[in-house]
């Protein structure tokens, strides 16, 4: 016995089923030995602009035999410029953003019957004719299979990048006054009374008024799901669509927003050419709309796959005006749209934020996710104080909050950086028993927000780790590298390490056509790894090879030269036996100068950083023993260096540096004064200044220094005092490296601060442990100035930060 599961998802009925653009491994596939005998889908089952996919679940493992969907159509009659192309969809790849062919929420339906049929309908008139539905050719299931055992994760994996952010739209009546509701259609059209309007368009096409063209649309896209294709490729249909073109000034807003209607529920394509004209003259009438009106007609272009740029700017002038009557029905929706045509005025943002405080009391969480998802997708963050409340709304009642609510009201939390220490308290303890019910891109968005806050939940993390491996094949390019980079950054190894790294590392292996797509992913999943400590070499001599360096470089959209930077050396320190592609030493120069710039500027911006390095050169003699630079570029940090000889003594190893205080012995160091025998007998006898002077200048042939006055102290003492700091001077910065002594102890000193760390713990995120181990690995001991020691220190007296400094820098060389 079989039990068969149908889903219904909506979208135009197409010759080949669309696919959501965020499921894998779901939909389309066929299934392995159907051996149910009996499968019937009557044209009752396929309602307007639906389409089927049937899952089997086995009872028992007997051999039955399932005749199901895809239908296939054939259509004789078309018309080169009018063509209405049904869309298709290919094994492997992801619809896209715009496709027509969308599905939405799934509904089980189960039907047996031991009867097998085909649908058939007729075909009288030349102006449409309708095709005979075949049925599709079976295959085999066998029972046992992985196909067979993994049904329940398919279930699970299911998501509908489409239908379910359009959920809210259920949660109101108010709802269905601005947005399309695809159940509500007019009258059933008979296969004879389609062929009949159709007949009329050919003979009265010169006479038909504007509302009776409306009119027709409307009844002709009641028609069955299953004679849709053929209505498009139809002469007849071509003719209508050139009438409602040829008449679309004489149009009112209500007959456009029927025509509009009629296109989605037939599955116009988003790229046809006559959908330019539609949303010019919908352009034309914004400001004769209503609010409704006008969130529904976005709604209808949404639904239709289309972006409107030009319909959505002036819809946005227009809210400008009159976002205050914006209902919270209303303000929910638009907040939908923008999210979803991912563009909006930064004005327009802050004044509907001020409308969502004051419909804050009123608004449901499932609204609440809605409002952060579309803030979220068109790049808009909500202020700290909004986000609390949201934060607050739901730590009320997050036990009820869907799964789907939590994701984004997570991503908000992500994109905004708002520490609500009691909403991921609360999460910590709801996620570990959700996410094995929650799809892989759930699973991915949670770990990626628990990195970008730095919270390290262990139980969350643990959780991810033993529900991914069995699903692994789920992950697209991007999950695979976000949760490595989640791990990575967040410097965490679950129970089951080996298990989790190796499904995933295996993962990137199979999914390298997808990685020279995104190239950018692929140099995420290593950079998460390398910070686990994990270098599988082949993946590395991939990325760092000549060819796929410039890939990333022309087909990312985002800067890839510090993340190849980073790898190269990180894989230069860590892998000495590594014998793959490196860098070029082009590259490396870039990415260096990248880096420096943005760390140098970083640091010369904090005044905690600043004071620490002044007091250092103090307590060490200048600026000659301290060194501020990167010791590992590719870490994107900088770091003060100090070197001390065998006796623990620094070393003026600082050539580049400058003392300010001794501008004058450089000036000195100009003038080219020789230390005589002559010339220090006539400074001991206290030779008269104006009498020096101009020994100096018959015997040096330069011009005299001015010399800056000093009162009464004695010229003799006050050039034997820049004598000996002449001296100091050729000794600290004029010695050449030959004659300076190596250095015993090389120290890394590091300023830190709490982005550096897990929140709230003192554990280093991974990309800081990264660097600190191969600091180690070369030889340098690390001494941090952690923010929570140095930071009170600030306001405590000079000599406490000296005492503090010396502490650290000598106590931690021995």
């Amino acid at each position: 016995m079989a039990l068969v599961i149908c889903r219904r998802f909506p979208g135009s009925f197409c010759g080949t089923p669309s696919h959501p653009a965020l499921i894998k491994n779901c939909i389309n596939k066929k299934l392995l030995g159907k051996t149910c005998e009996d499968c019937v889908l009557t044209a009752k089952m396929i309602s307007t602009a639906t389409r089927v996919a049937v899952t089997l679940k086995l009872l028992k493992p007997l051999r039955y035999r399932a005749f199901c969907n895809p239908f296939t159509y054939s259509a004789t009659q078309s018309v080169a410029c009018w063509n209405m192309r049904s869309c298709t969809w290919h094994k492997g790849r992801d619809s896209p953003e715009n496709s027509l062919c969308h599905p939405a929420k799934k509904v089980n339906i189960c039907s047996t019957s031991t009867s097998r049929r085909i649908l058939t309908t007729s075909s009288t008139l030349p102006g449409l004719e309708f095709s005979r539905v075949s049925a599709s050719k079976a295959s085999t299931w066998k029972p046992g299979s992985p196909r067979a055992m993994r049904v329940d994760e398919e279930e699970v994996e299911i998501f509908d990048s489409f239908e379910d952010p359009r959920g809210f739209l259920q949660l109101r009546p108010e709802y269905q006054l601005h947005s399309y509701n695809r159940s509500e259609t007019c009258q059933p059209l008979s296969v004879s009374e389609g062929e009949l309007i159709l007949h009329k368009v050919t003979v009265f096409q010169d006479n038909l008024q504007p509302q009776i063209i409306a009119d027709y649309f409307c009844k002709l896209s009641s028609l069955p799901a299953v004679q849709h294709p053929v209505l498009l490729s139809s002469a007849s249909f071509a003719l209508l669509c050139q009438l409602s073109v040829k008449n679309i000034n004489l149009f009112d807003a209500p007959d456009l927003i029927n025509i509009l209607k009629a296109f989605v529920s037939l599955g116009i394509p988003h790229s046809h050419s006559m959908l330019d004209v539609f949303e010019t003259e919908f352009c034309h009438k914004v400001w004769e709309m209503s609010l409704d009106q006008l969130l529904l007609v976005a709604d209808l272009w949404r639904y239709l796959g289309r972006r409107v740029p030009r319909f959505l700017k002036i819809f946005f002038s227009y809210l400008n005006l009159h976002w205050k009557e914006l209902s919270l029905s209303q303000l929910i929706h638009l907040i939908y749209i923008i999210g979803e045509s991912r563009q909006a005025p930064q004005d327009l943002m802050q004044k509907l934020e001020s409308l969502i405080l004051k419909y804050i009391d009123l608004i449901n969480l499932e609204e609440v996710g809605t409002i952060c998802l579309g803030f979220f997708k068109s790049s808009n963050g909500l202020s700290e104080f909004v986000m609390r409340k949201v934060g607050d709304l739901a730590c009320a009642n997050m036990q009820h909050l869907s799964s789907y609510a939590l994701v984004n009201i997570l991503k908000m939390f992500r994109f905004t950086h708002v520490d609500h220490v009691n909403f991921m308290k609360q999460f910590g303890q709801v996620a570990p028993q959700r996410i094995p019910s929650l799809g892989v891109q759930g699973v991915m968005h949670l770990t990626l927000a628990c990195s970008a806050l730095r919270v390290l939940d262990e139980g969350v993390m643990n959780a991810v780790a033993a529900s991914l491996p069995p699903r692994v094949a789920y992950c697209r390019s991007k999950d695979v590298a976000k949760i490595l980079w989640s791990f990575g950054t967040l410097n965490y190894k679950p129970p089951n390490t080996e298990e989790f790294y190796s499904s995933l590392i295996n993962e990137i292996h199979r999914k390298m056509p997808e990685f020279n797509q995104y190239p950018e992913h692929l140099l995420t999943c290593l950079l998460g790894l390398a910070f686990s400590e994990y270098f599988p070499s082949e993946l590395i001599d991939f990325a760092l090879s000549p060819g796929f360096v410039r890939l990333a470089q022309e087909r990312s959209k985002f800067e890839v030269t510090k993340e190849l930077y980073t790898l190269d050396g990180t894989v230069g320190i860590e892998c000495p036996d590594y014998r793959g592609n490196r860098l070029s030493s082009h590259l490396q120069q870039e990415g260096l100068e990248m880096l420096w710039n943005l760390a140098r500027k970083d640091m010369s911006s904090k005044p905690e950083f600043l004071e620490a390095l002044f007091l250092l050169e103090t307590m060490l003699g200048g600026p000659q023993y301290v060194k501020h630079h990167m010791i590992l570029p590719h870490t994107r940090s900088s770091d003060l260096e100090v070197q001390l000889d065998v006796n623990m003594k620094p070393l003026p190893f600082n050539r580049e540096a400058t003392p300010i205080e001794d501008v004058a012995k450089l000036r000195l160091k100009h003038v080219g004064v020789s230390l005589t025998d002559d010339l220090m007998n006539r400074l001991l006898k206290g030779k008269s200044r104006g009498h020096f002077q101009g020994e100096t200048e018959s015997d040096s042939g330069q011009q005299p220094m001015k010399l800056e006055e000093e009162g009464a102290t004695p010229v003799g003492g006050s050039l034997c005092n820049m004598a000996d700091r002449l001296g100091a001077m050729e000794m600290a910065d004029l010695c050449p490296s030959s004659c300076m002594q190596a250095p015993q102890v090389k120290l890394a000193i590091q300023l830190t601060n709490r982005n550096q760390y897990c929140y709230g713990s003192r554990n280093l995120l991974g990309l800081h442990n990264m660097k600190r181990r191969q600091l180690n690995q070369l030889g340098y001991r690390v001494v941090e100035l952690s923010h929570w020691e140095w930071l009170p220190l600030l306001k405590r007296t000079r000599l406490e930060k000296l005492a503090f400094l010396h502490e650290k820098v000598f106590t931690s060389a021995l």
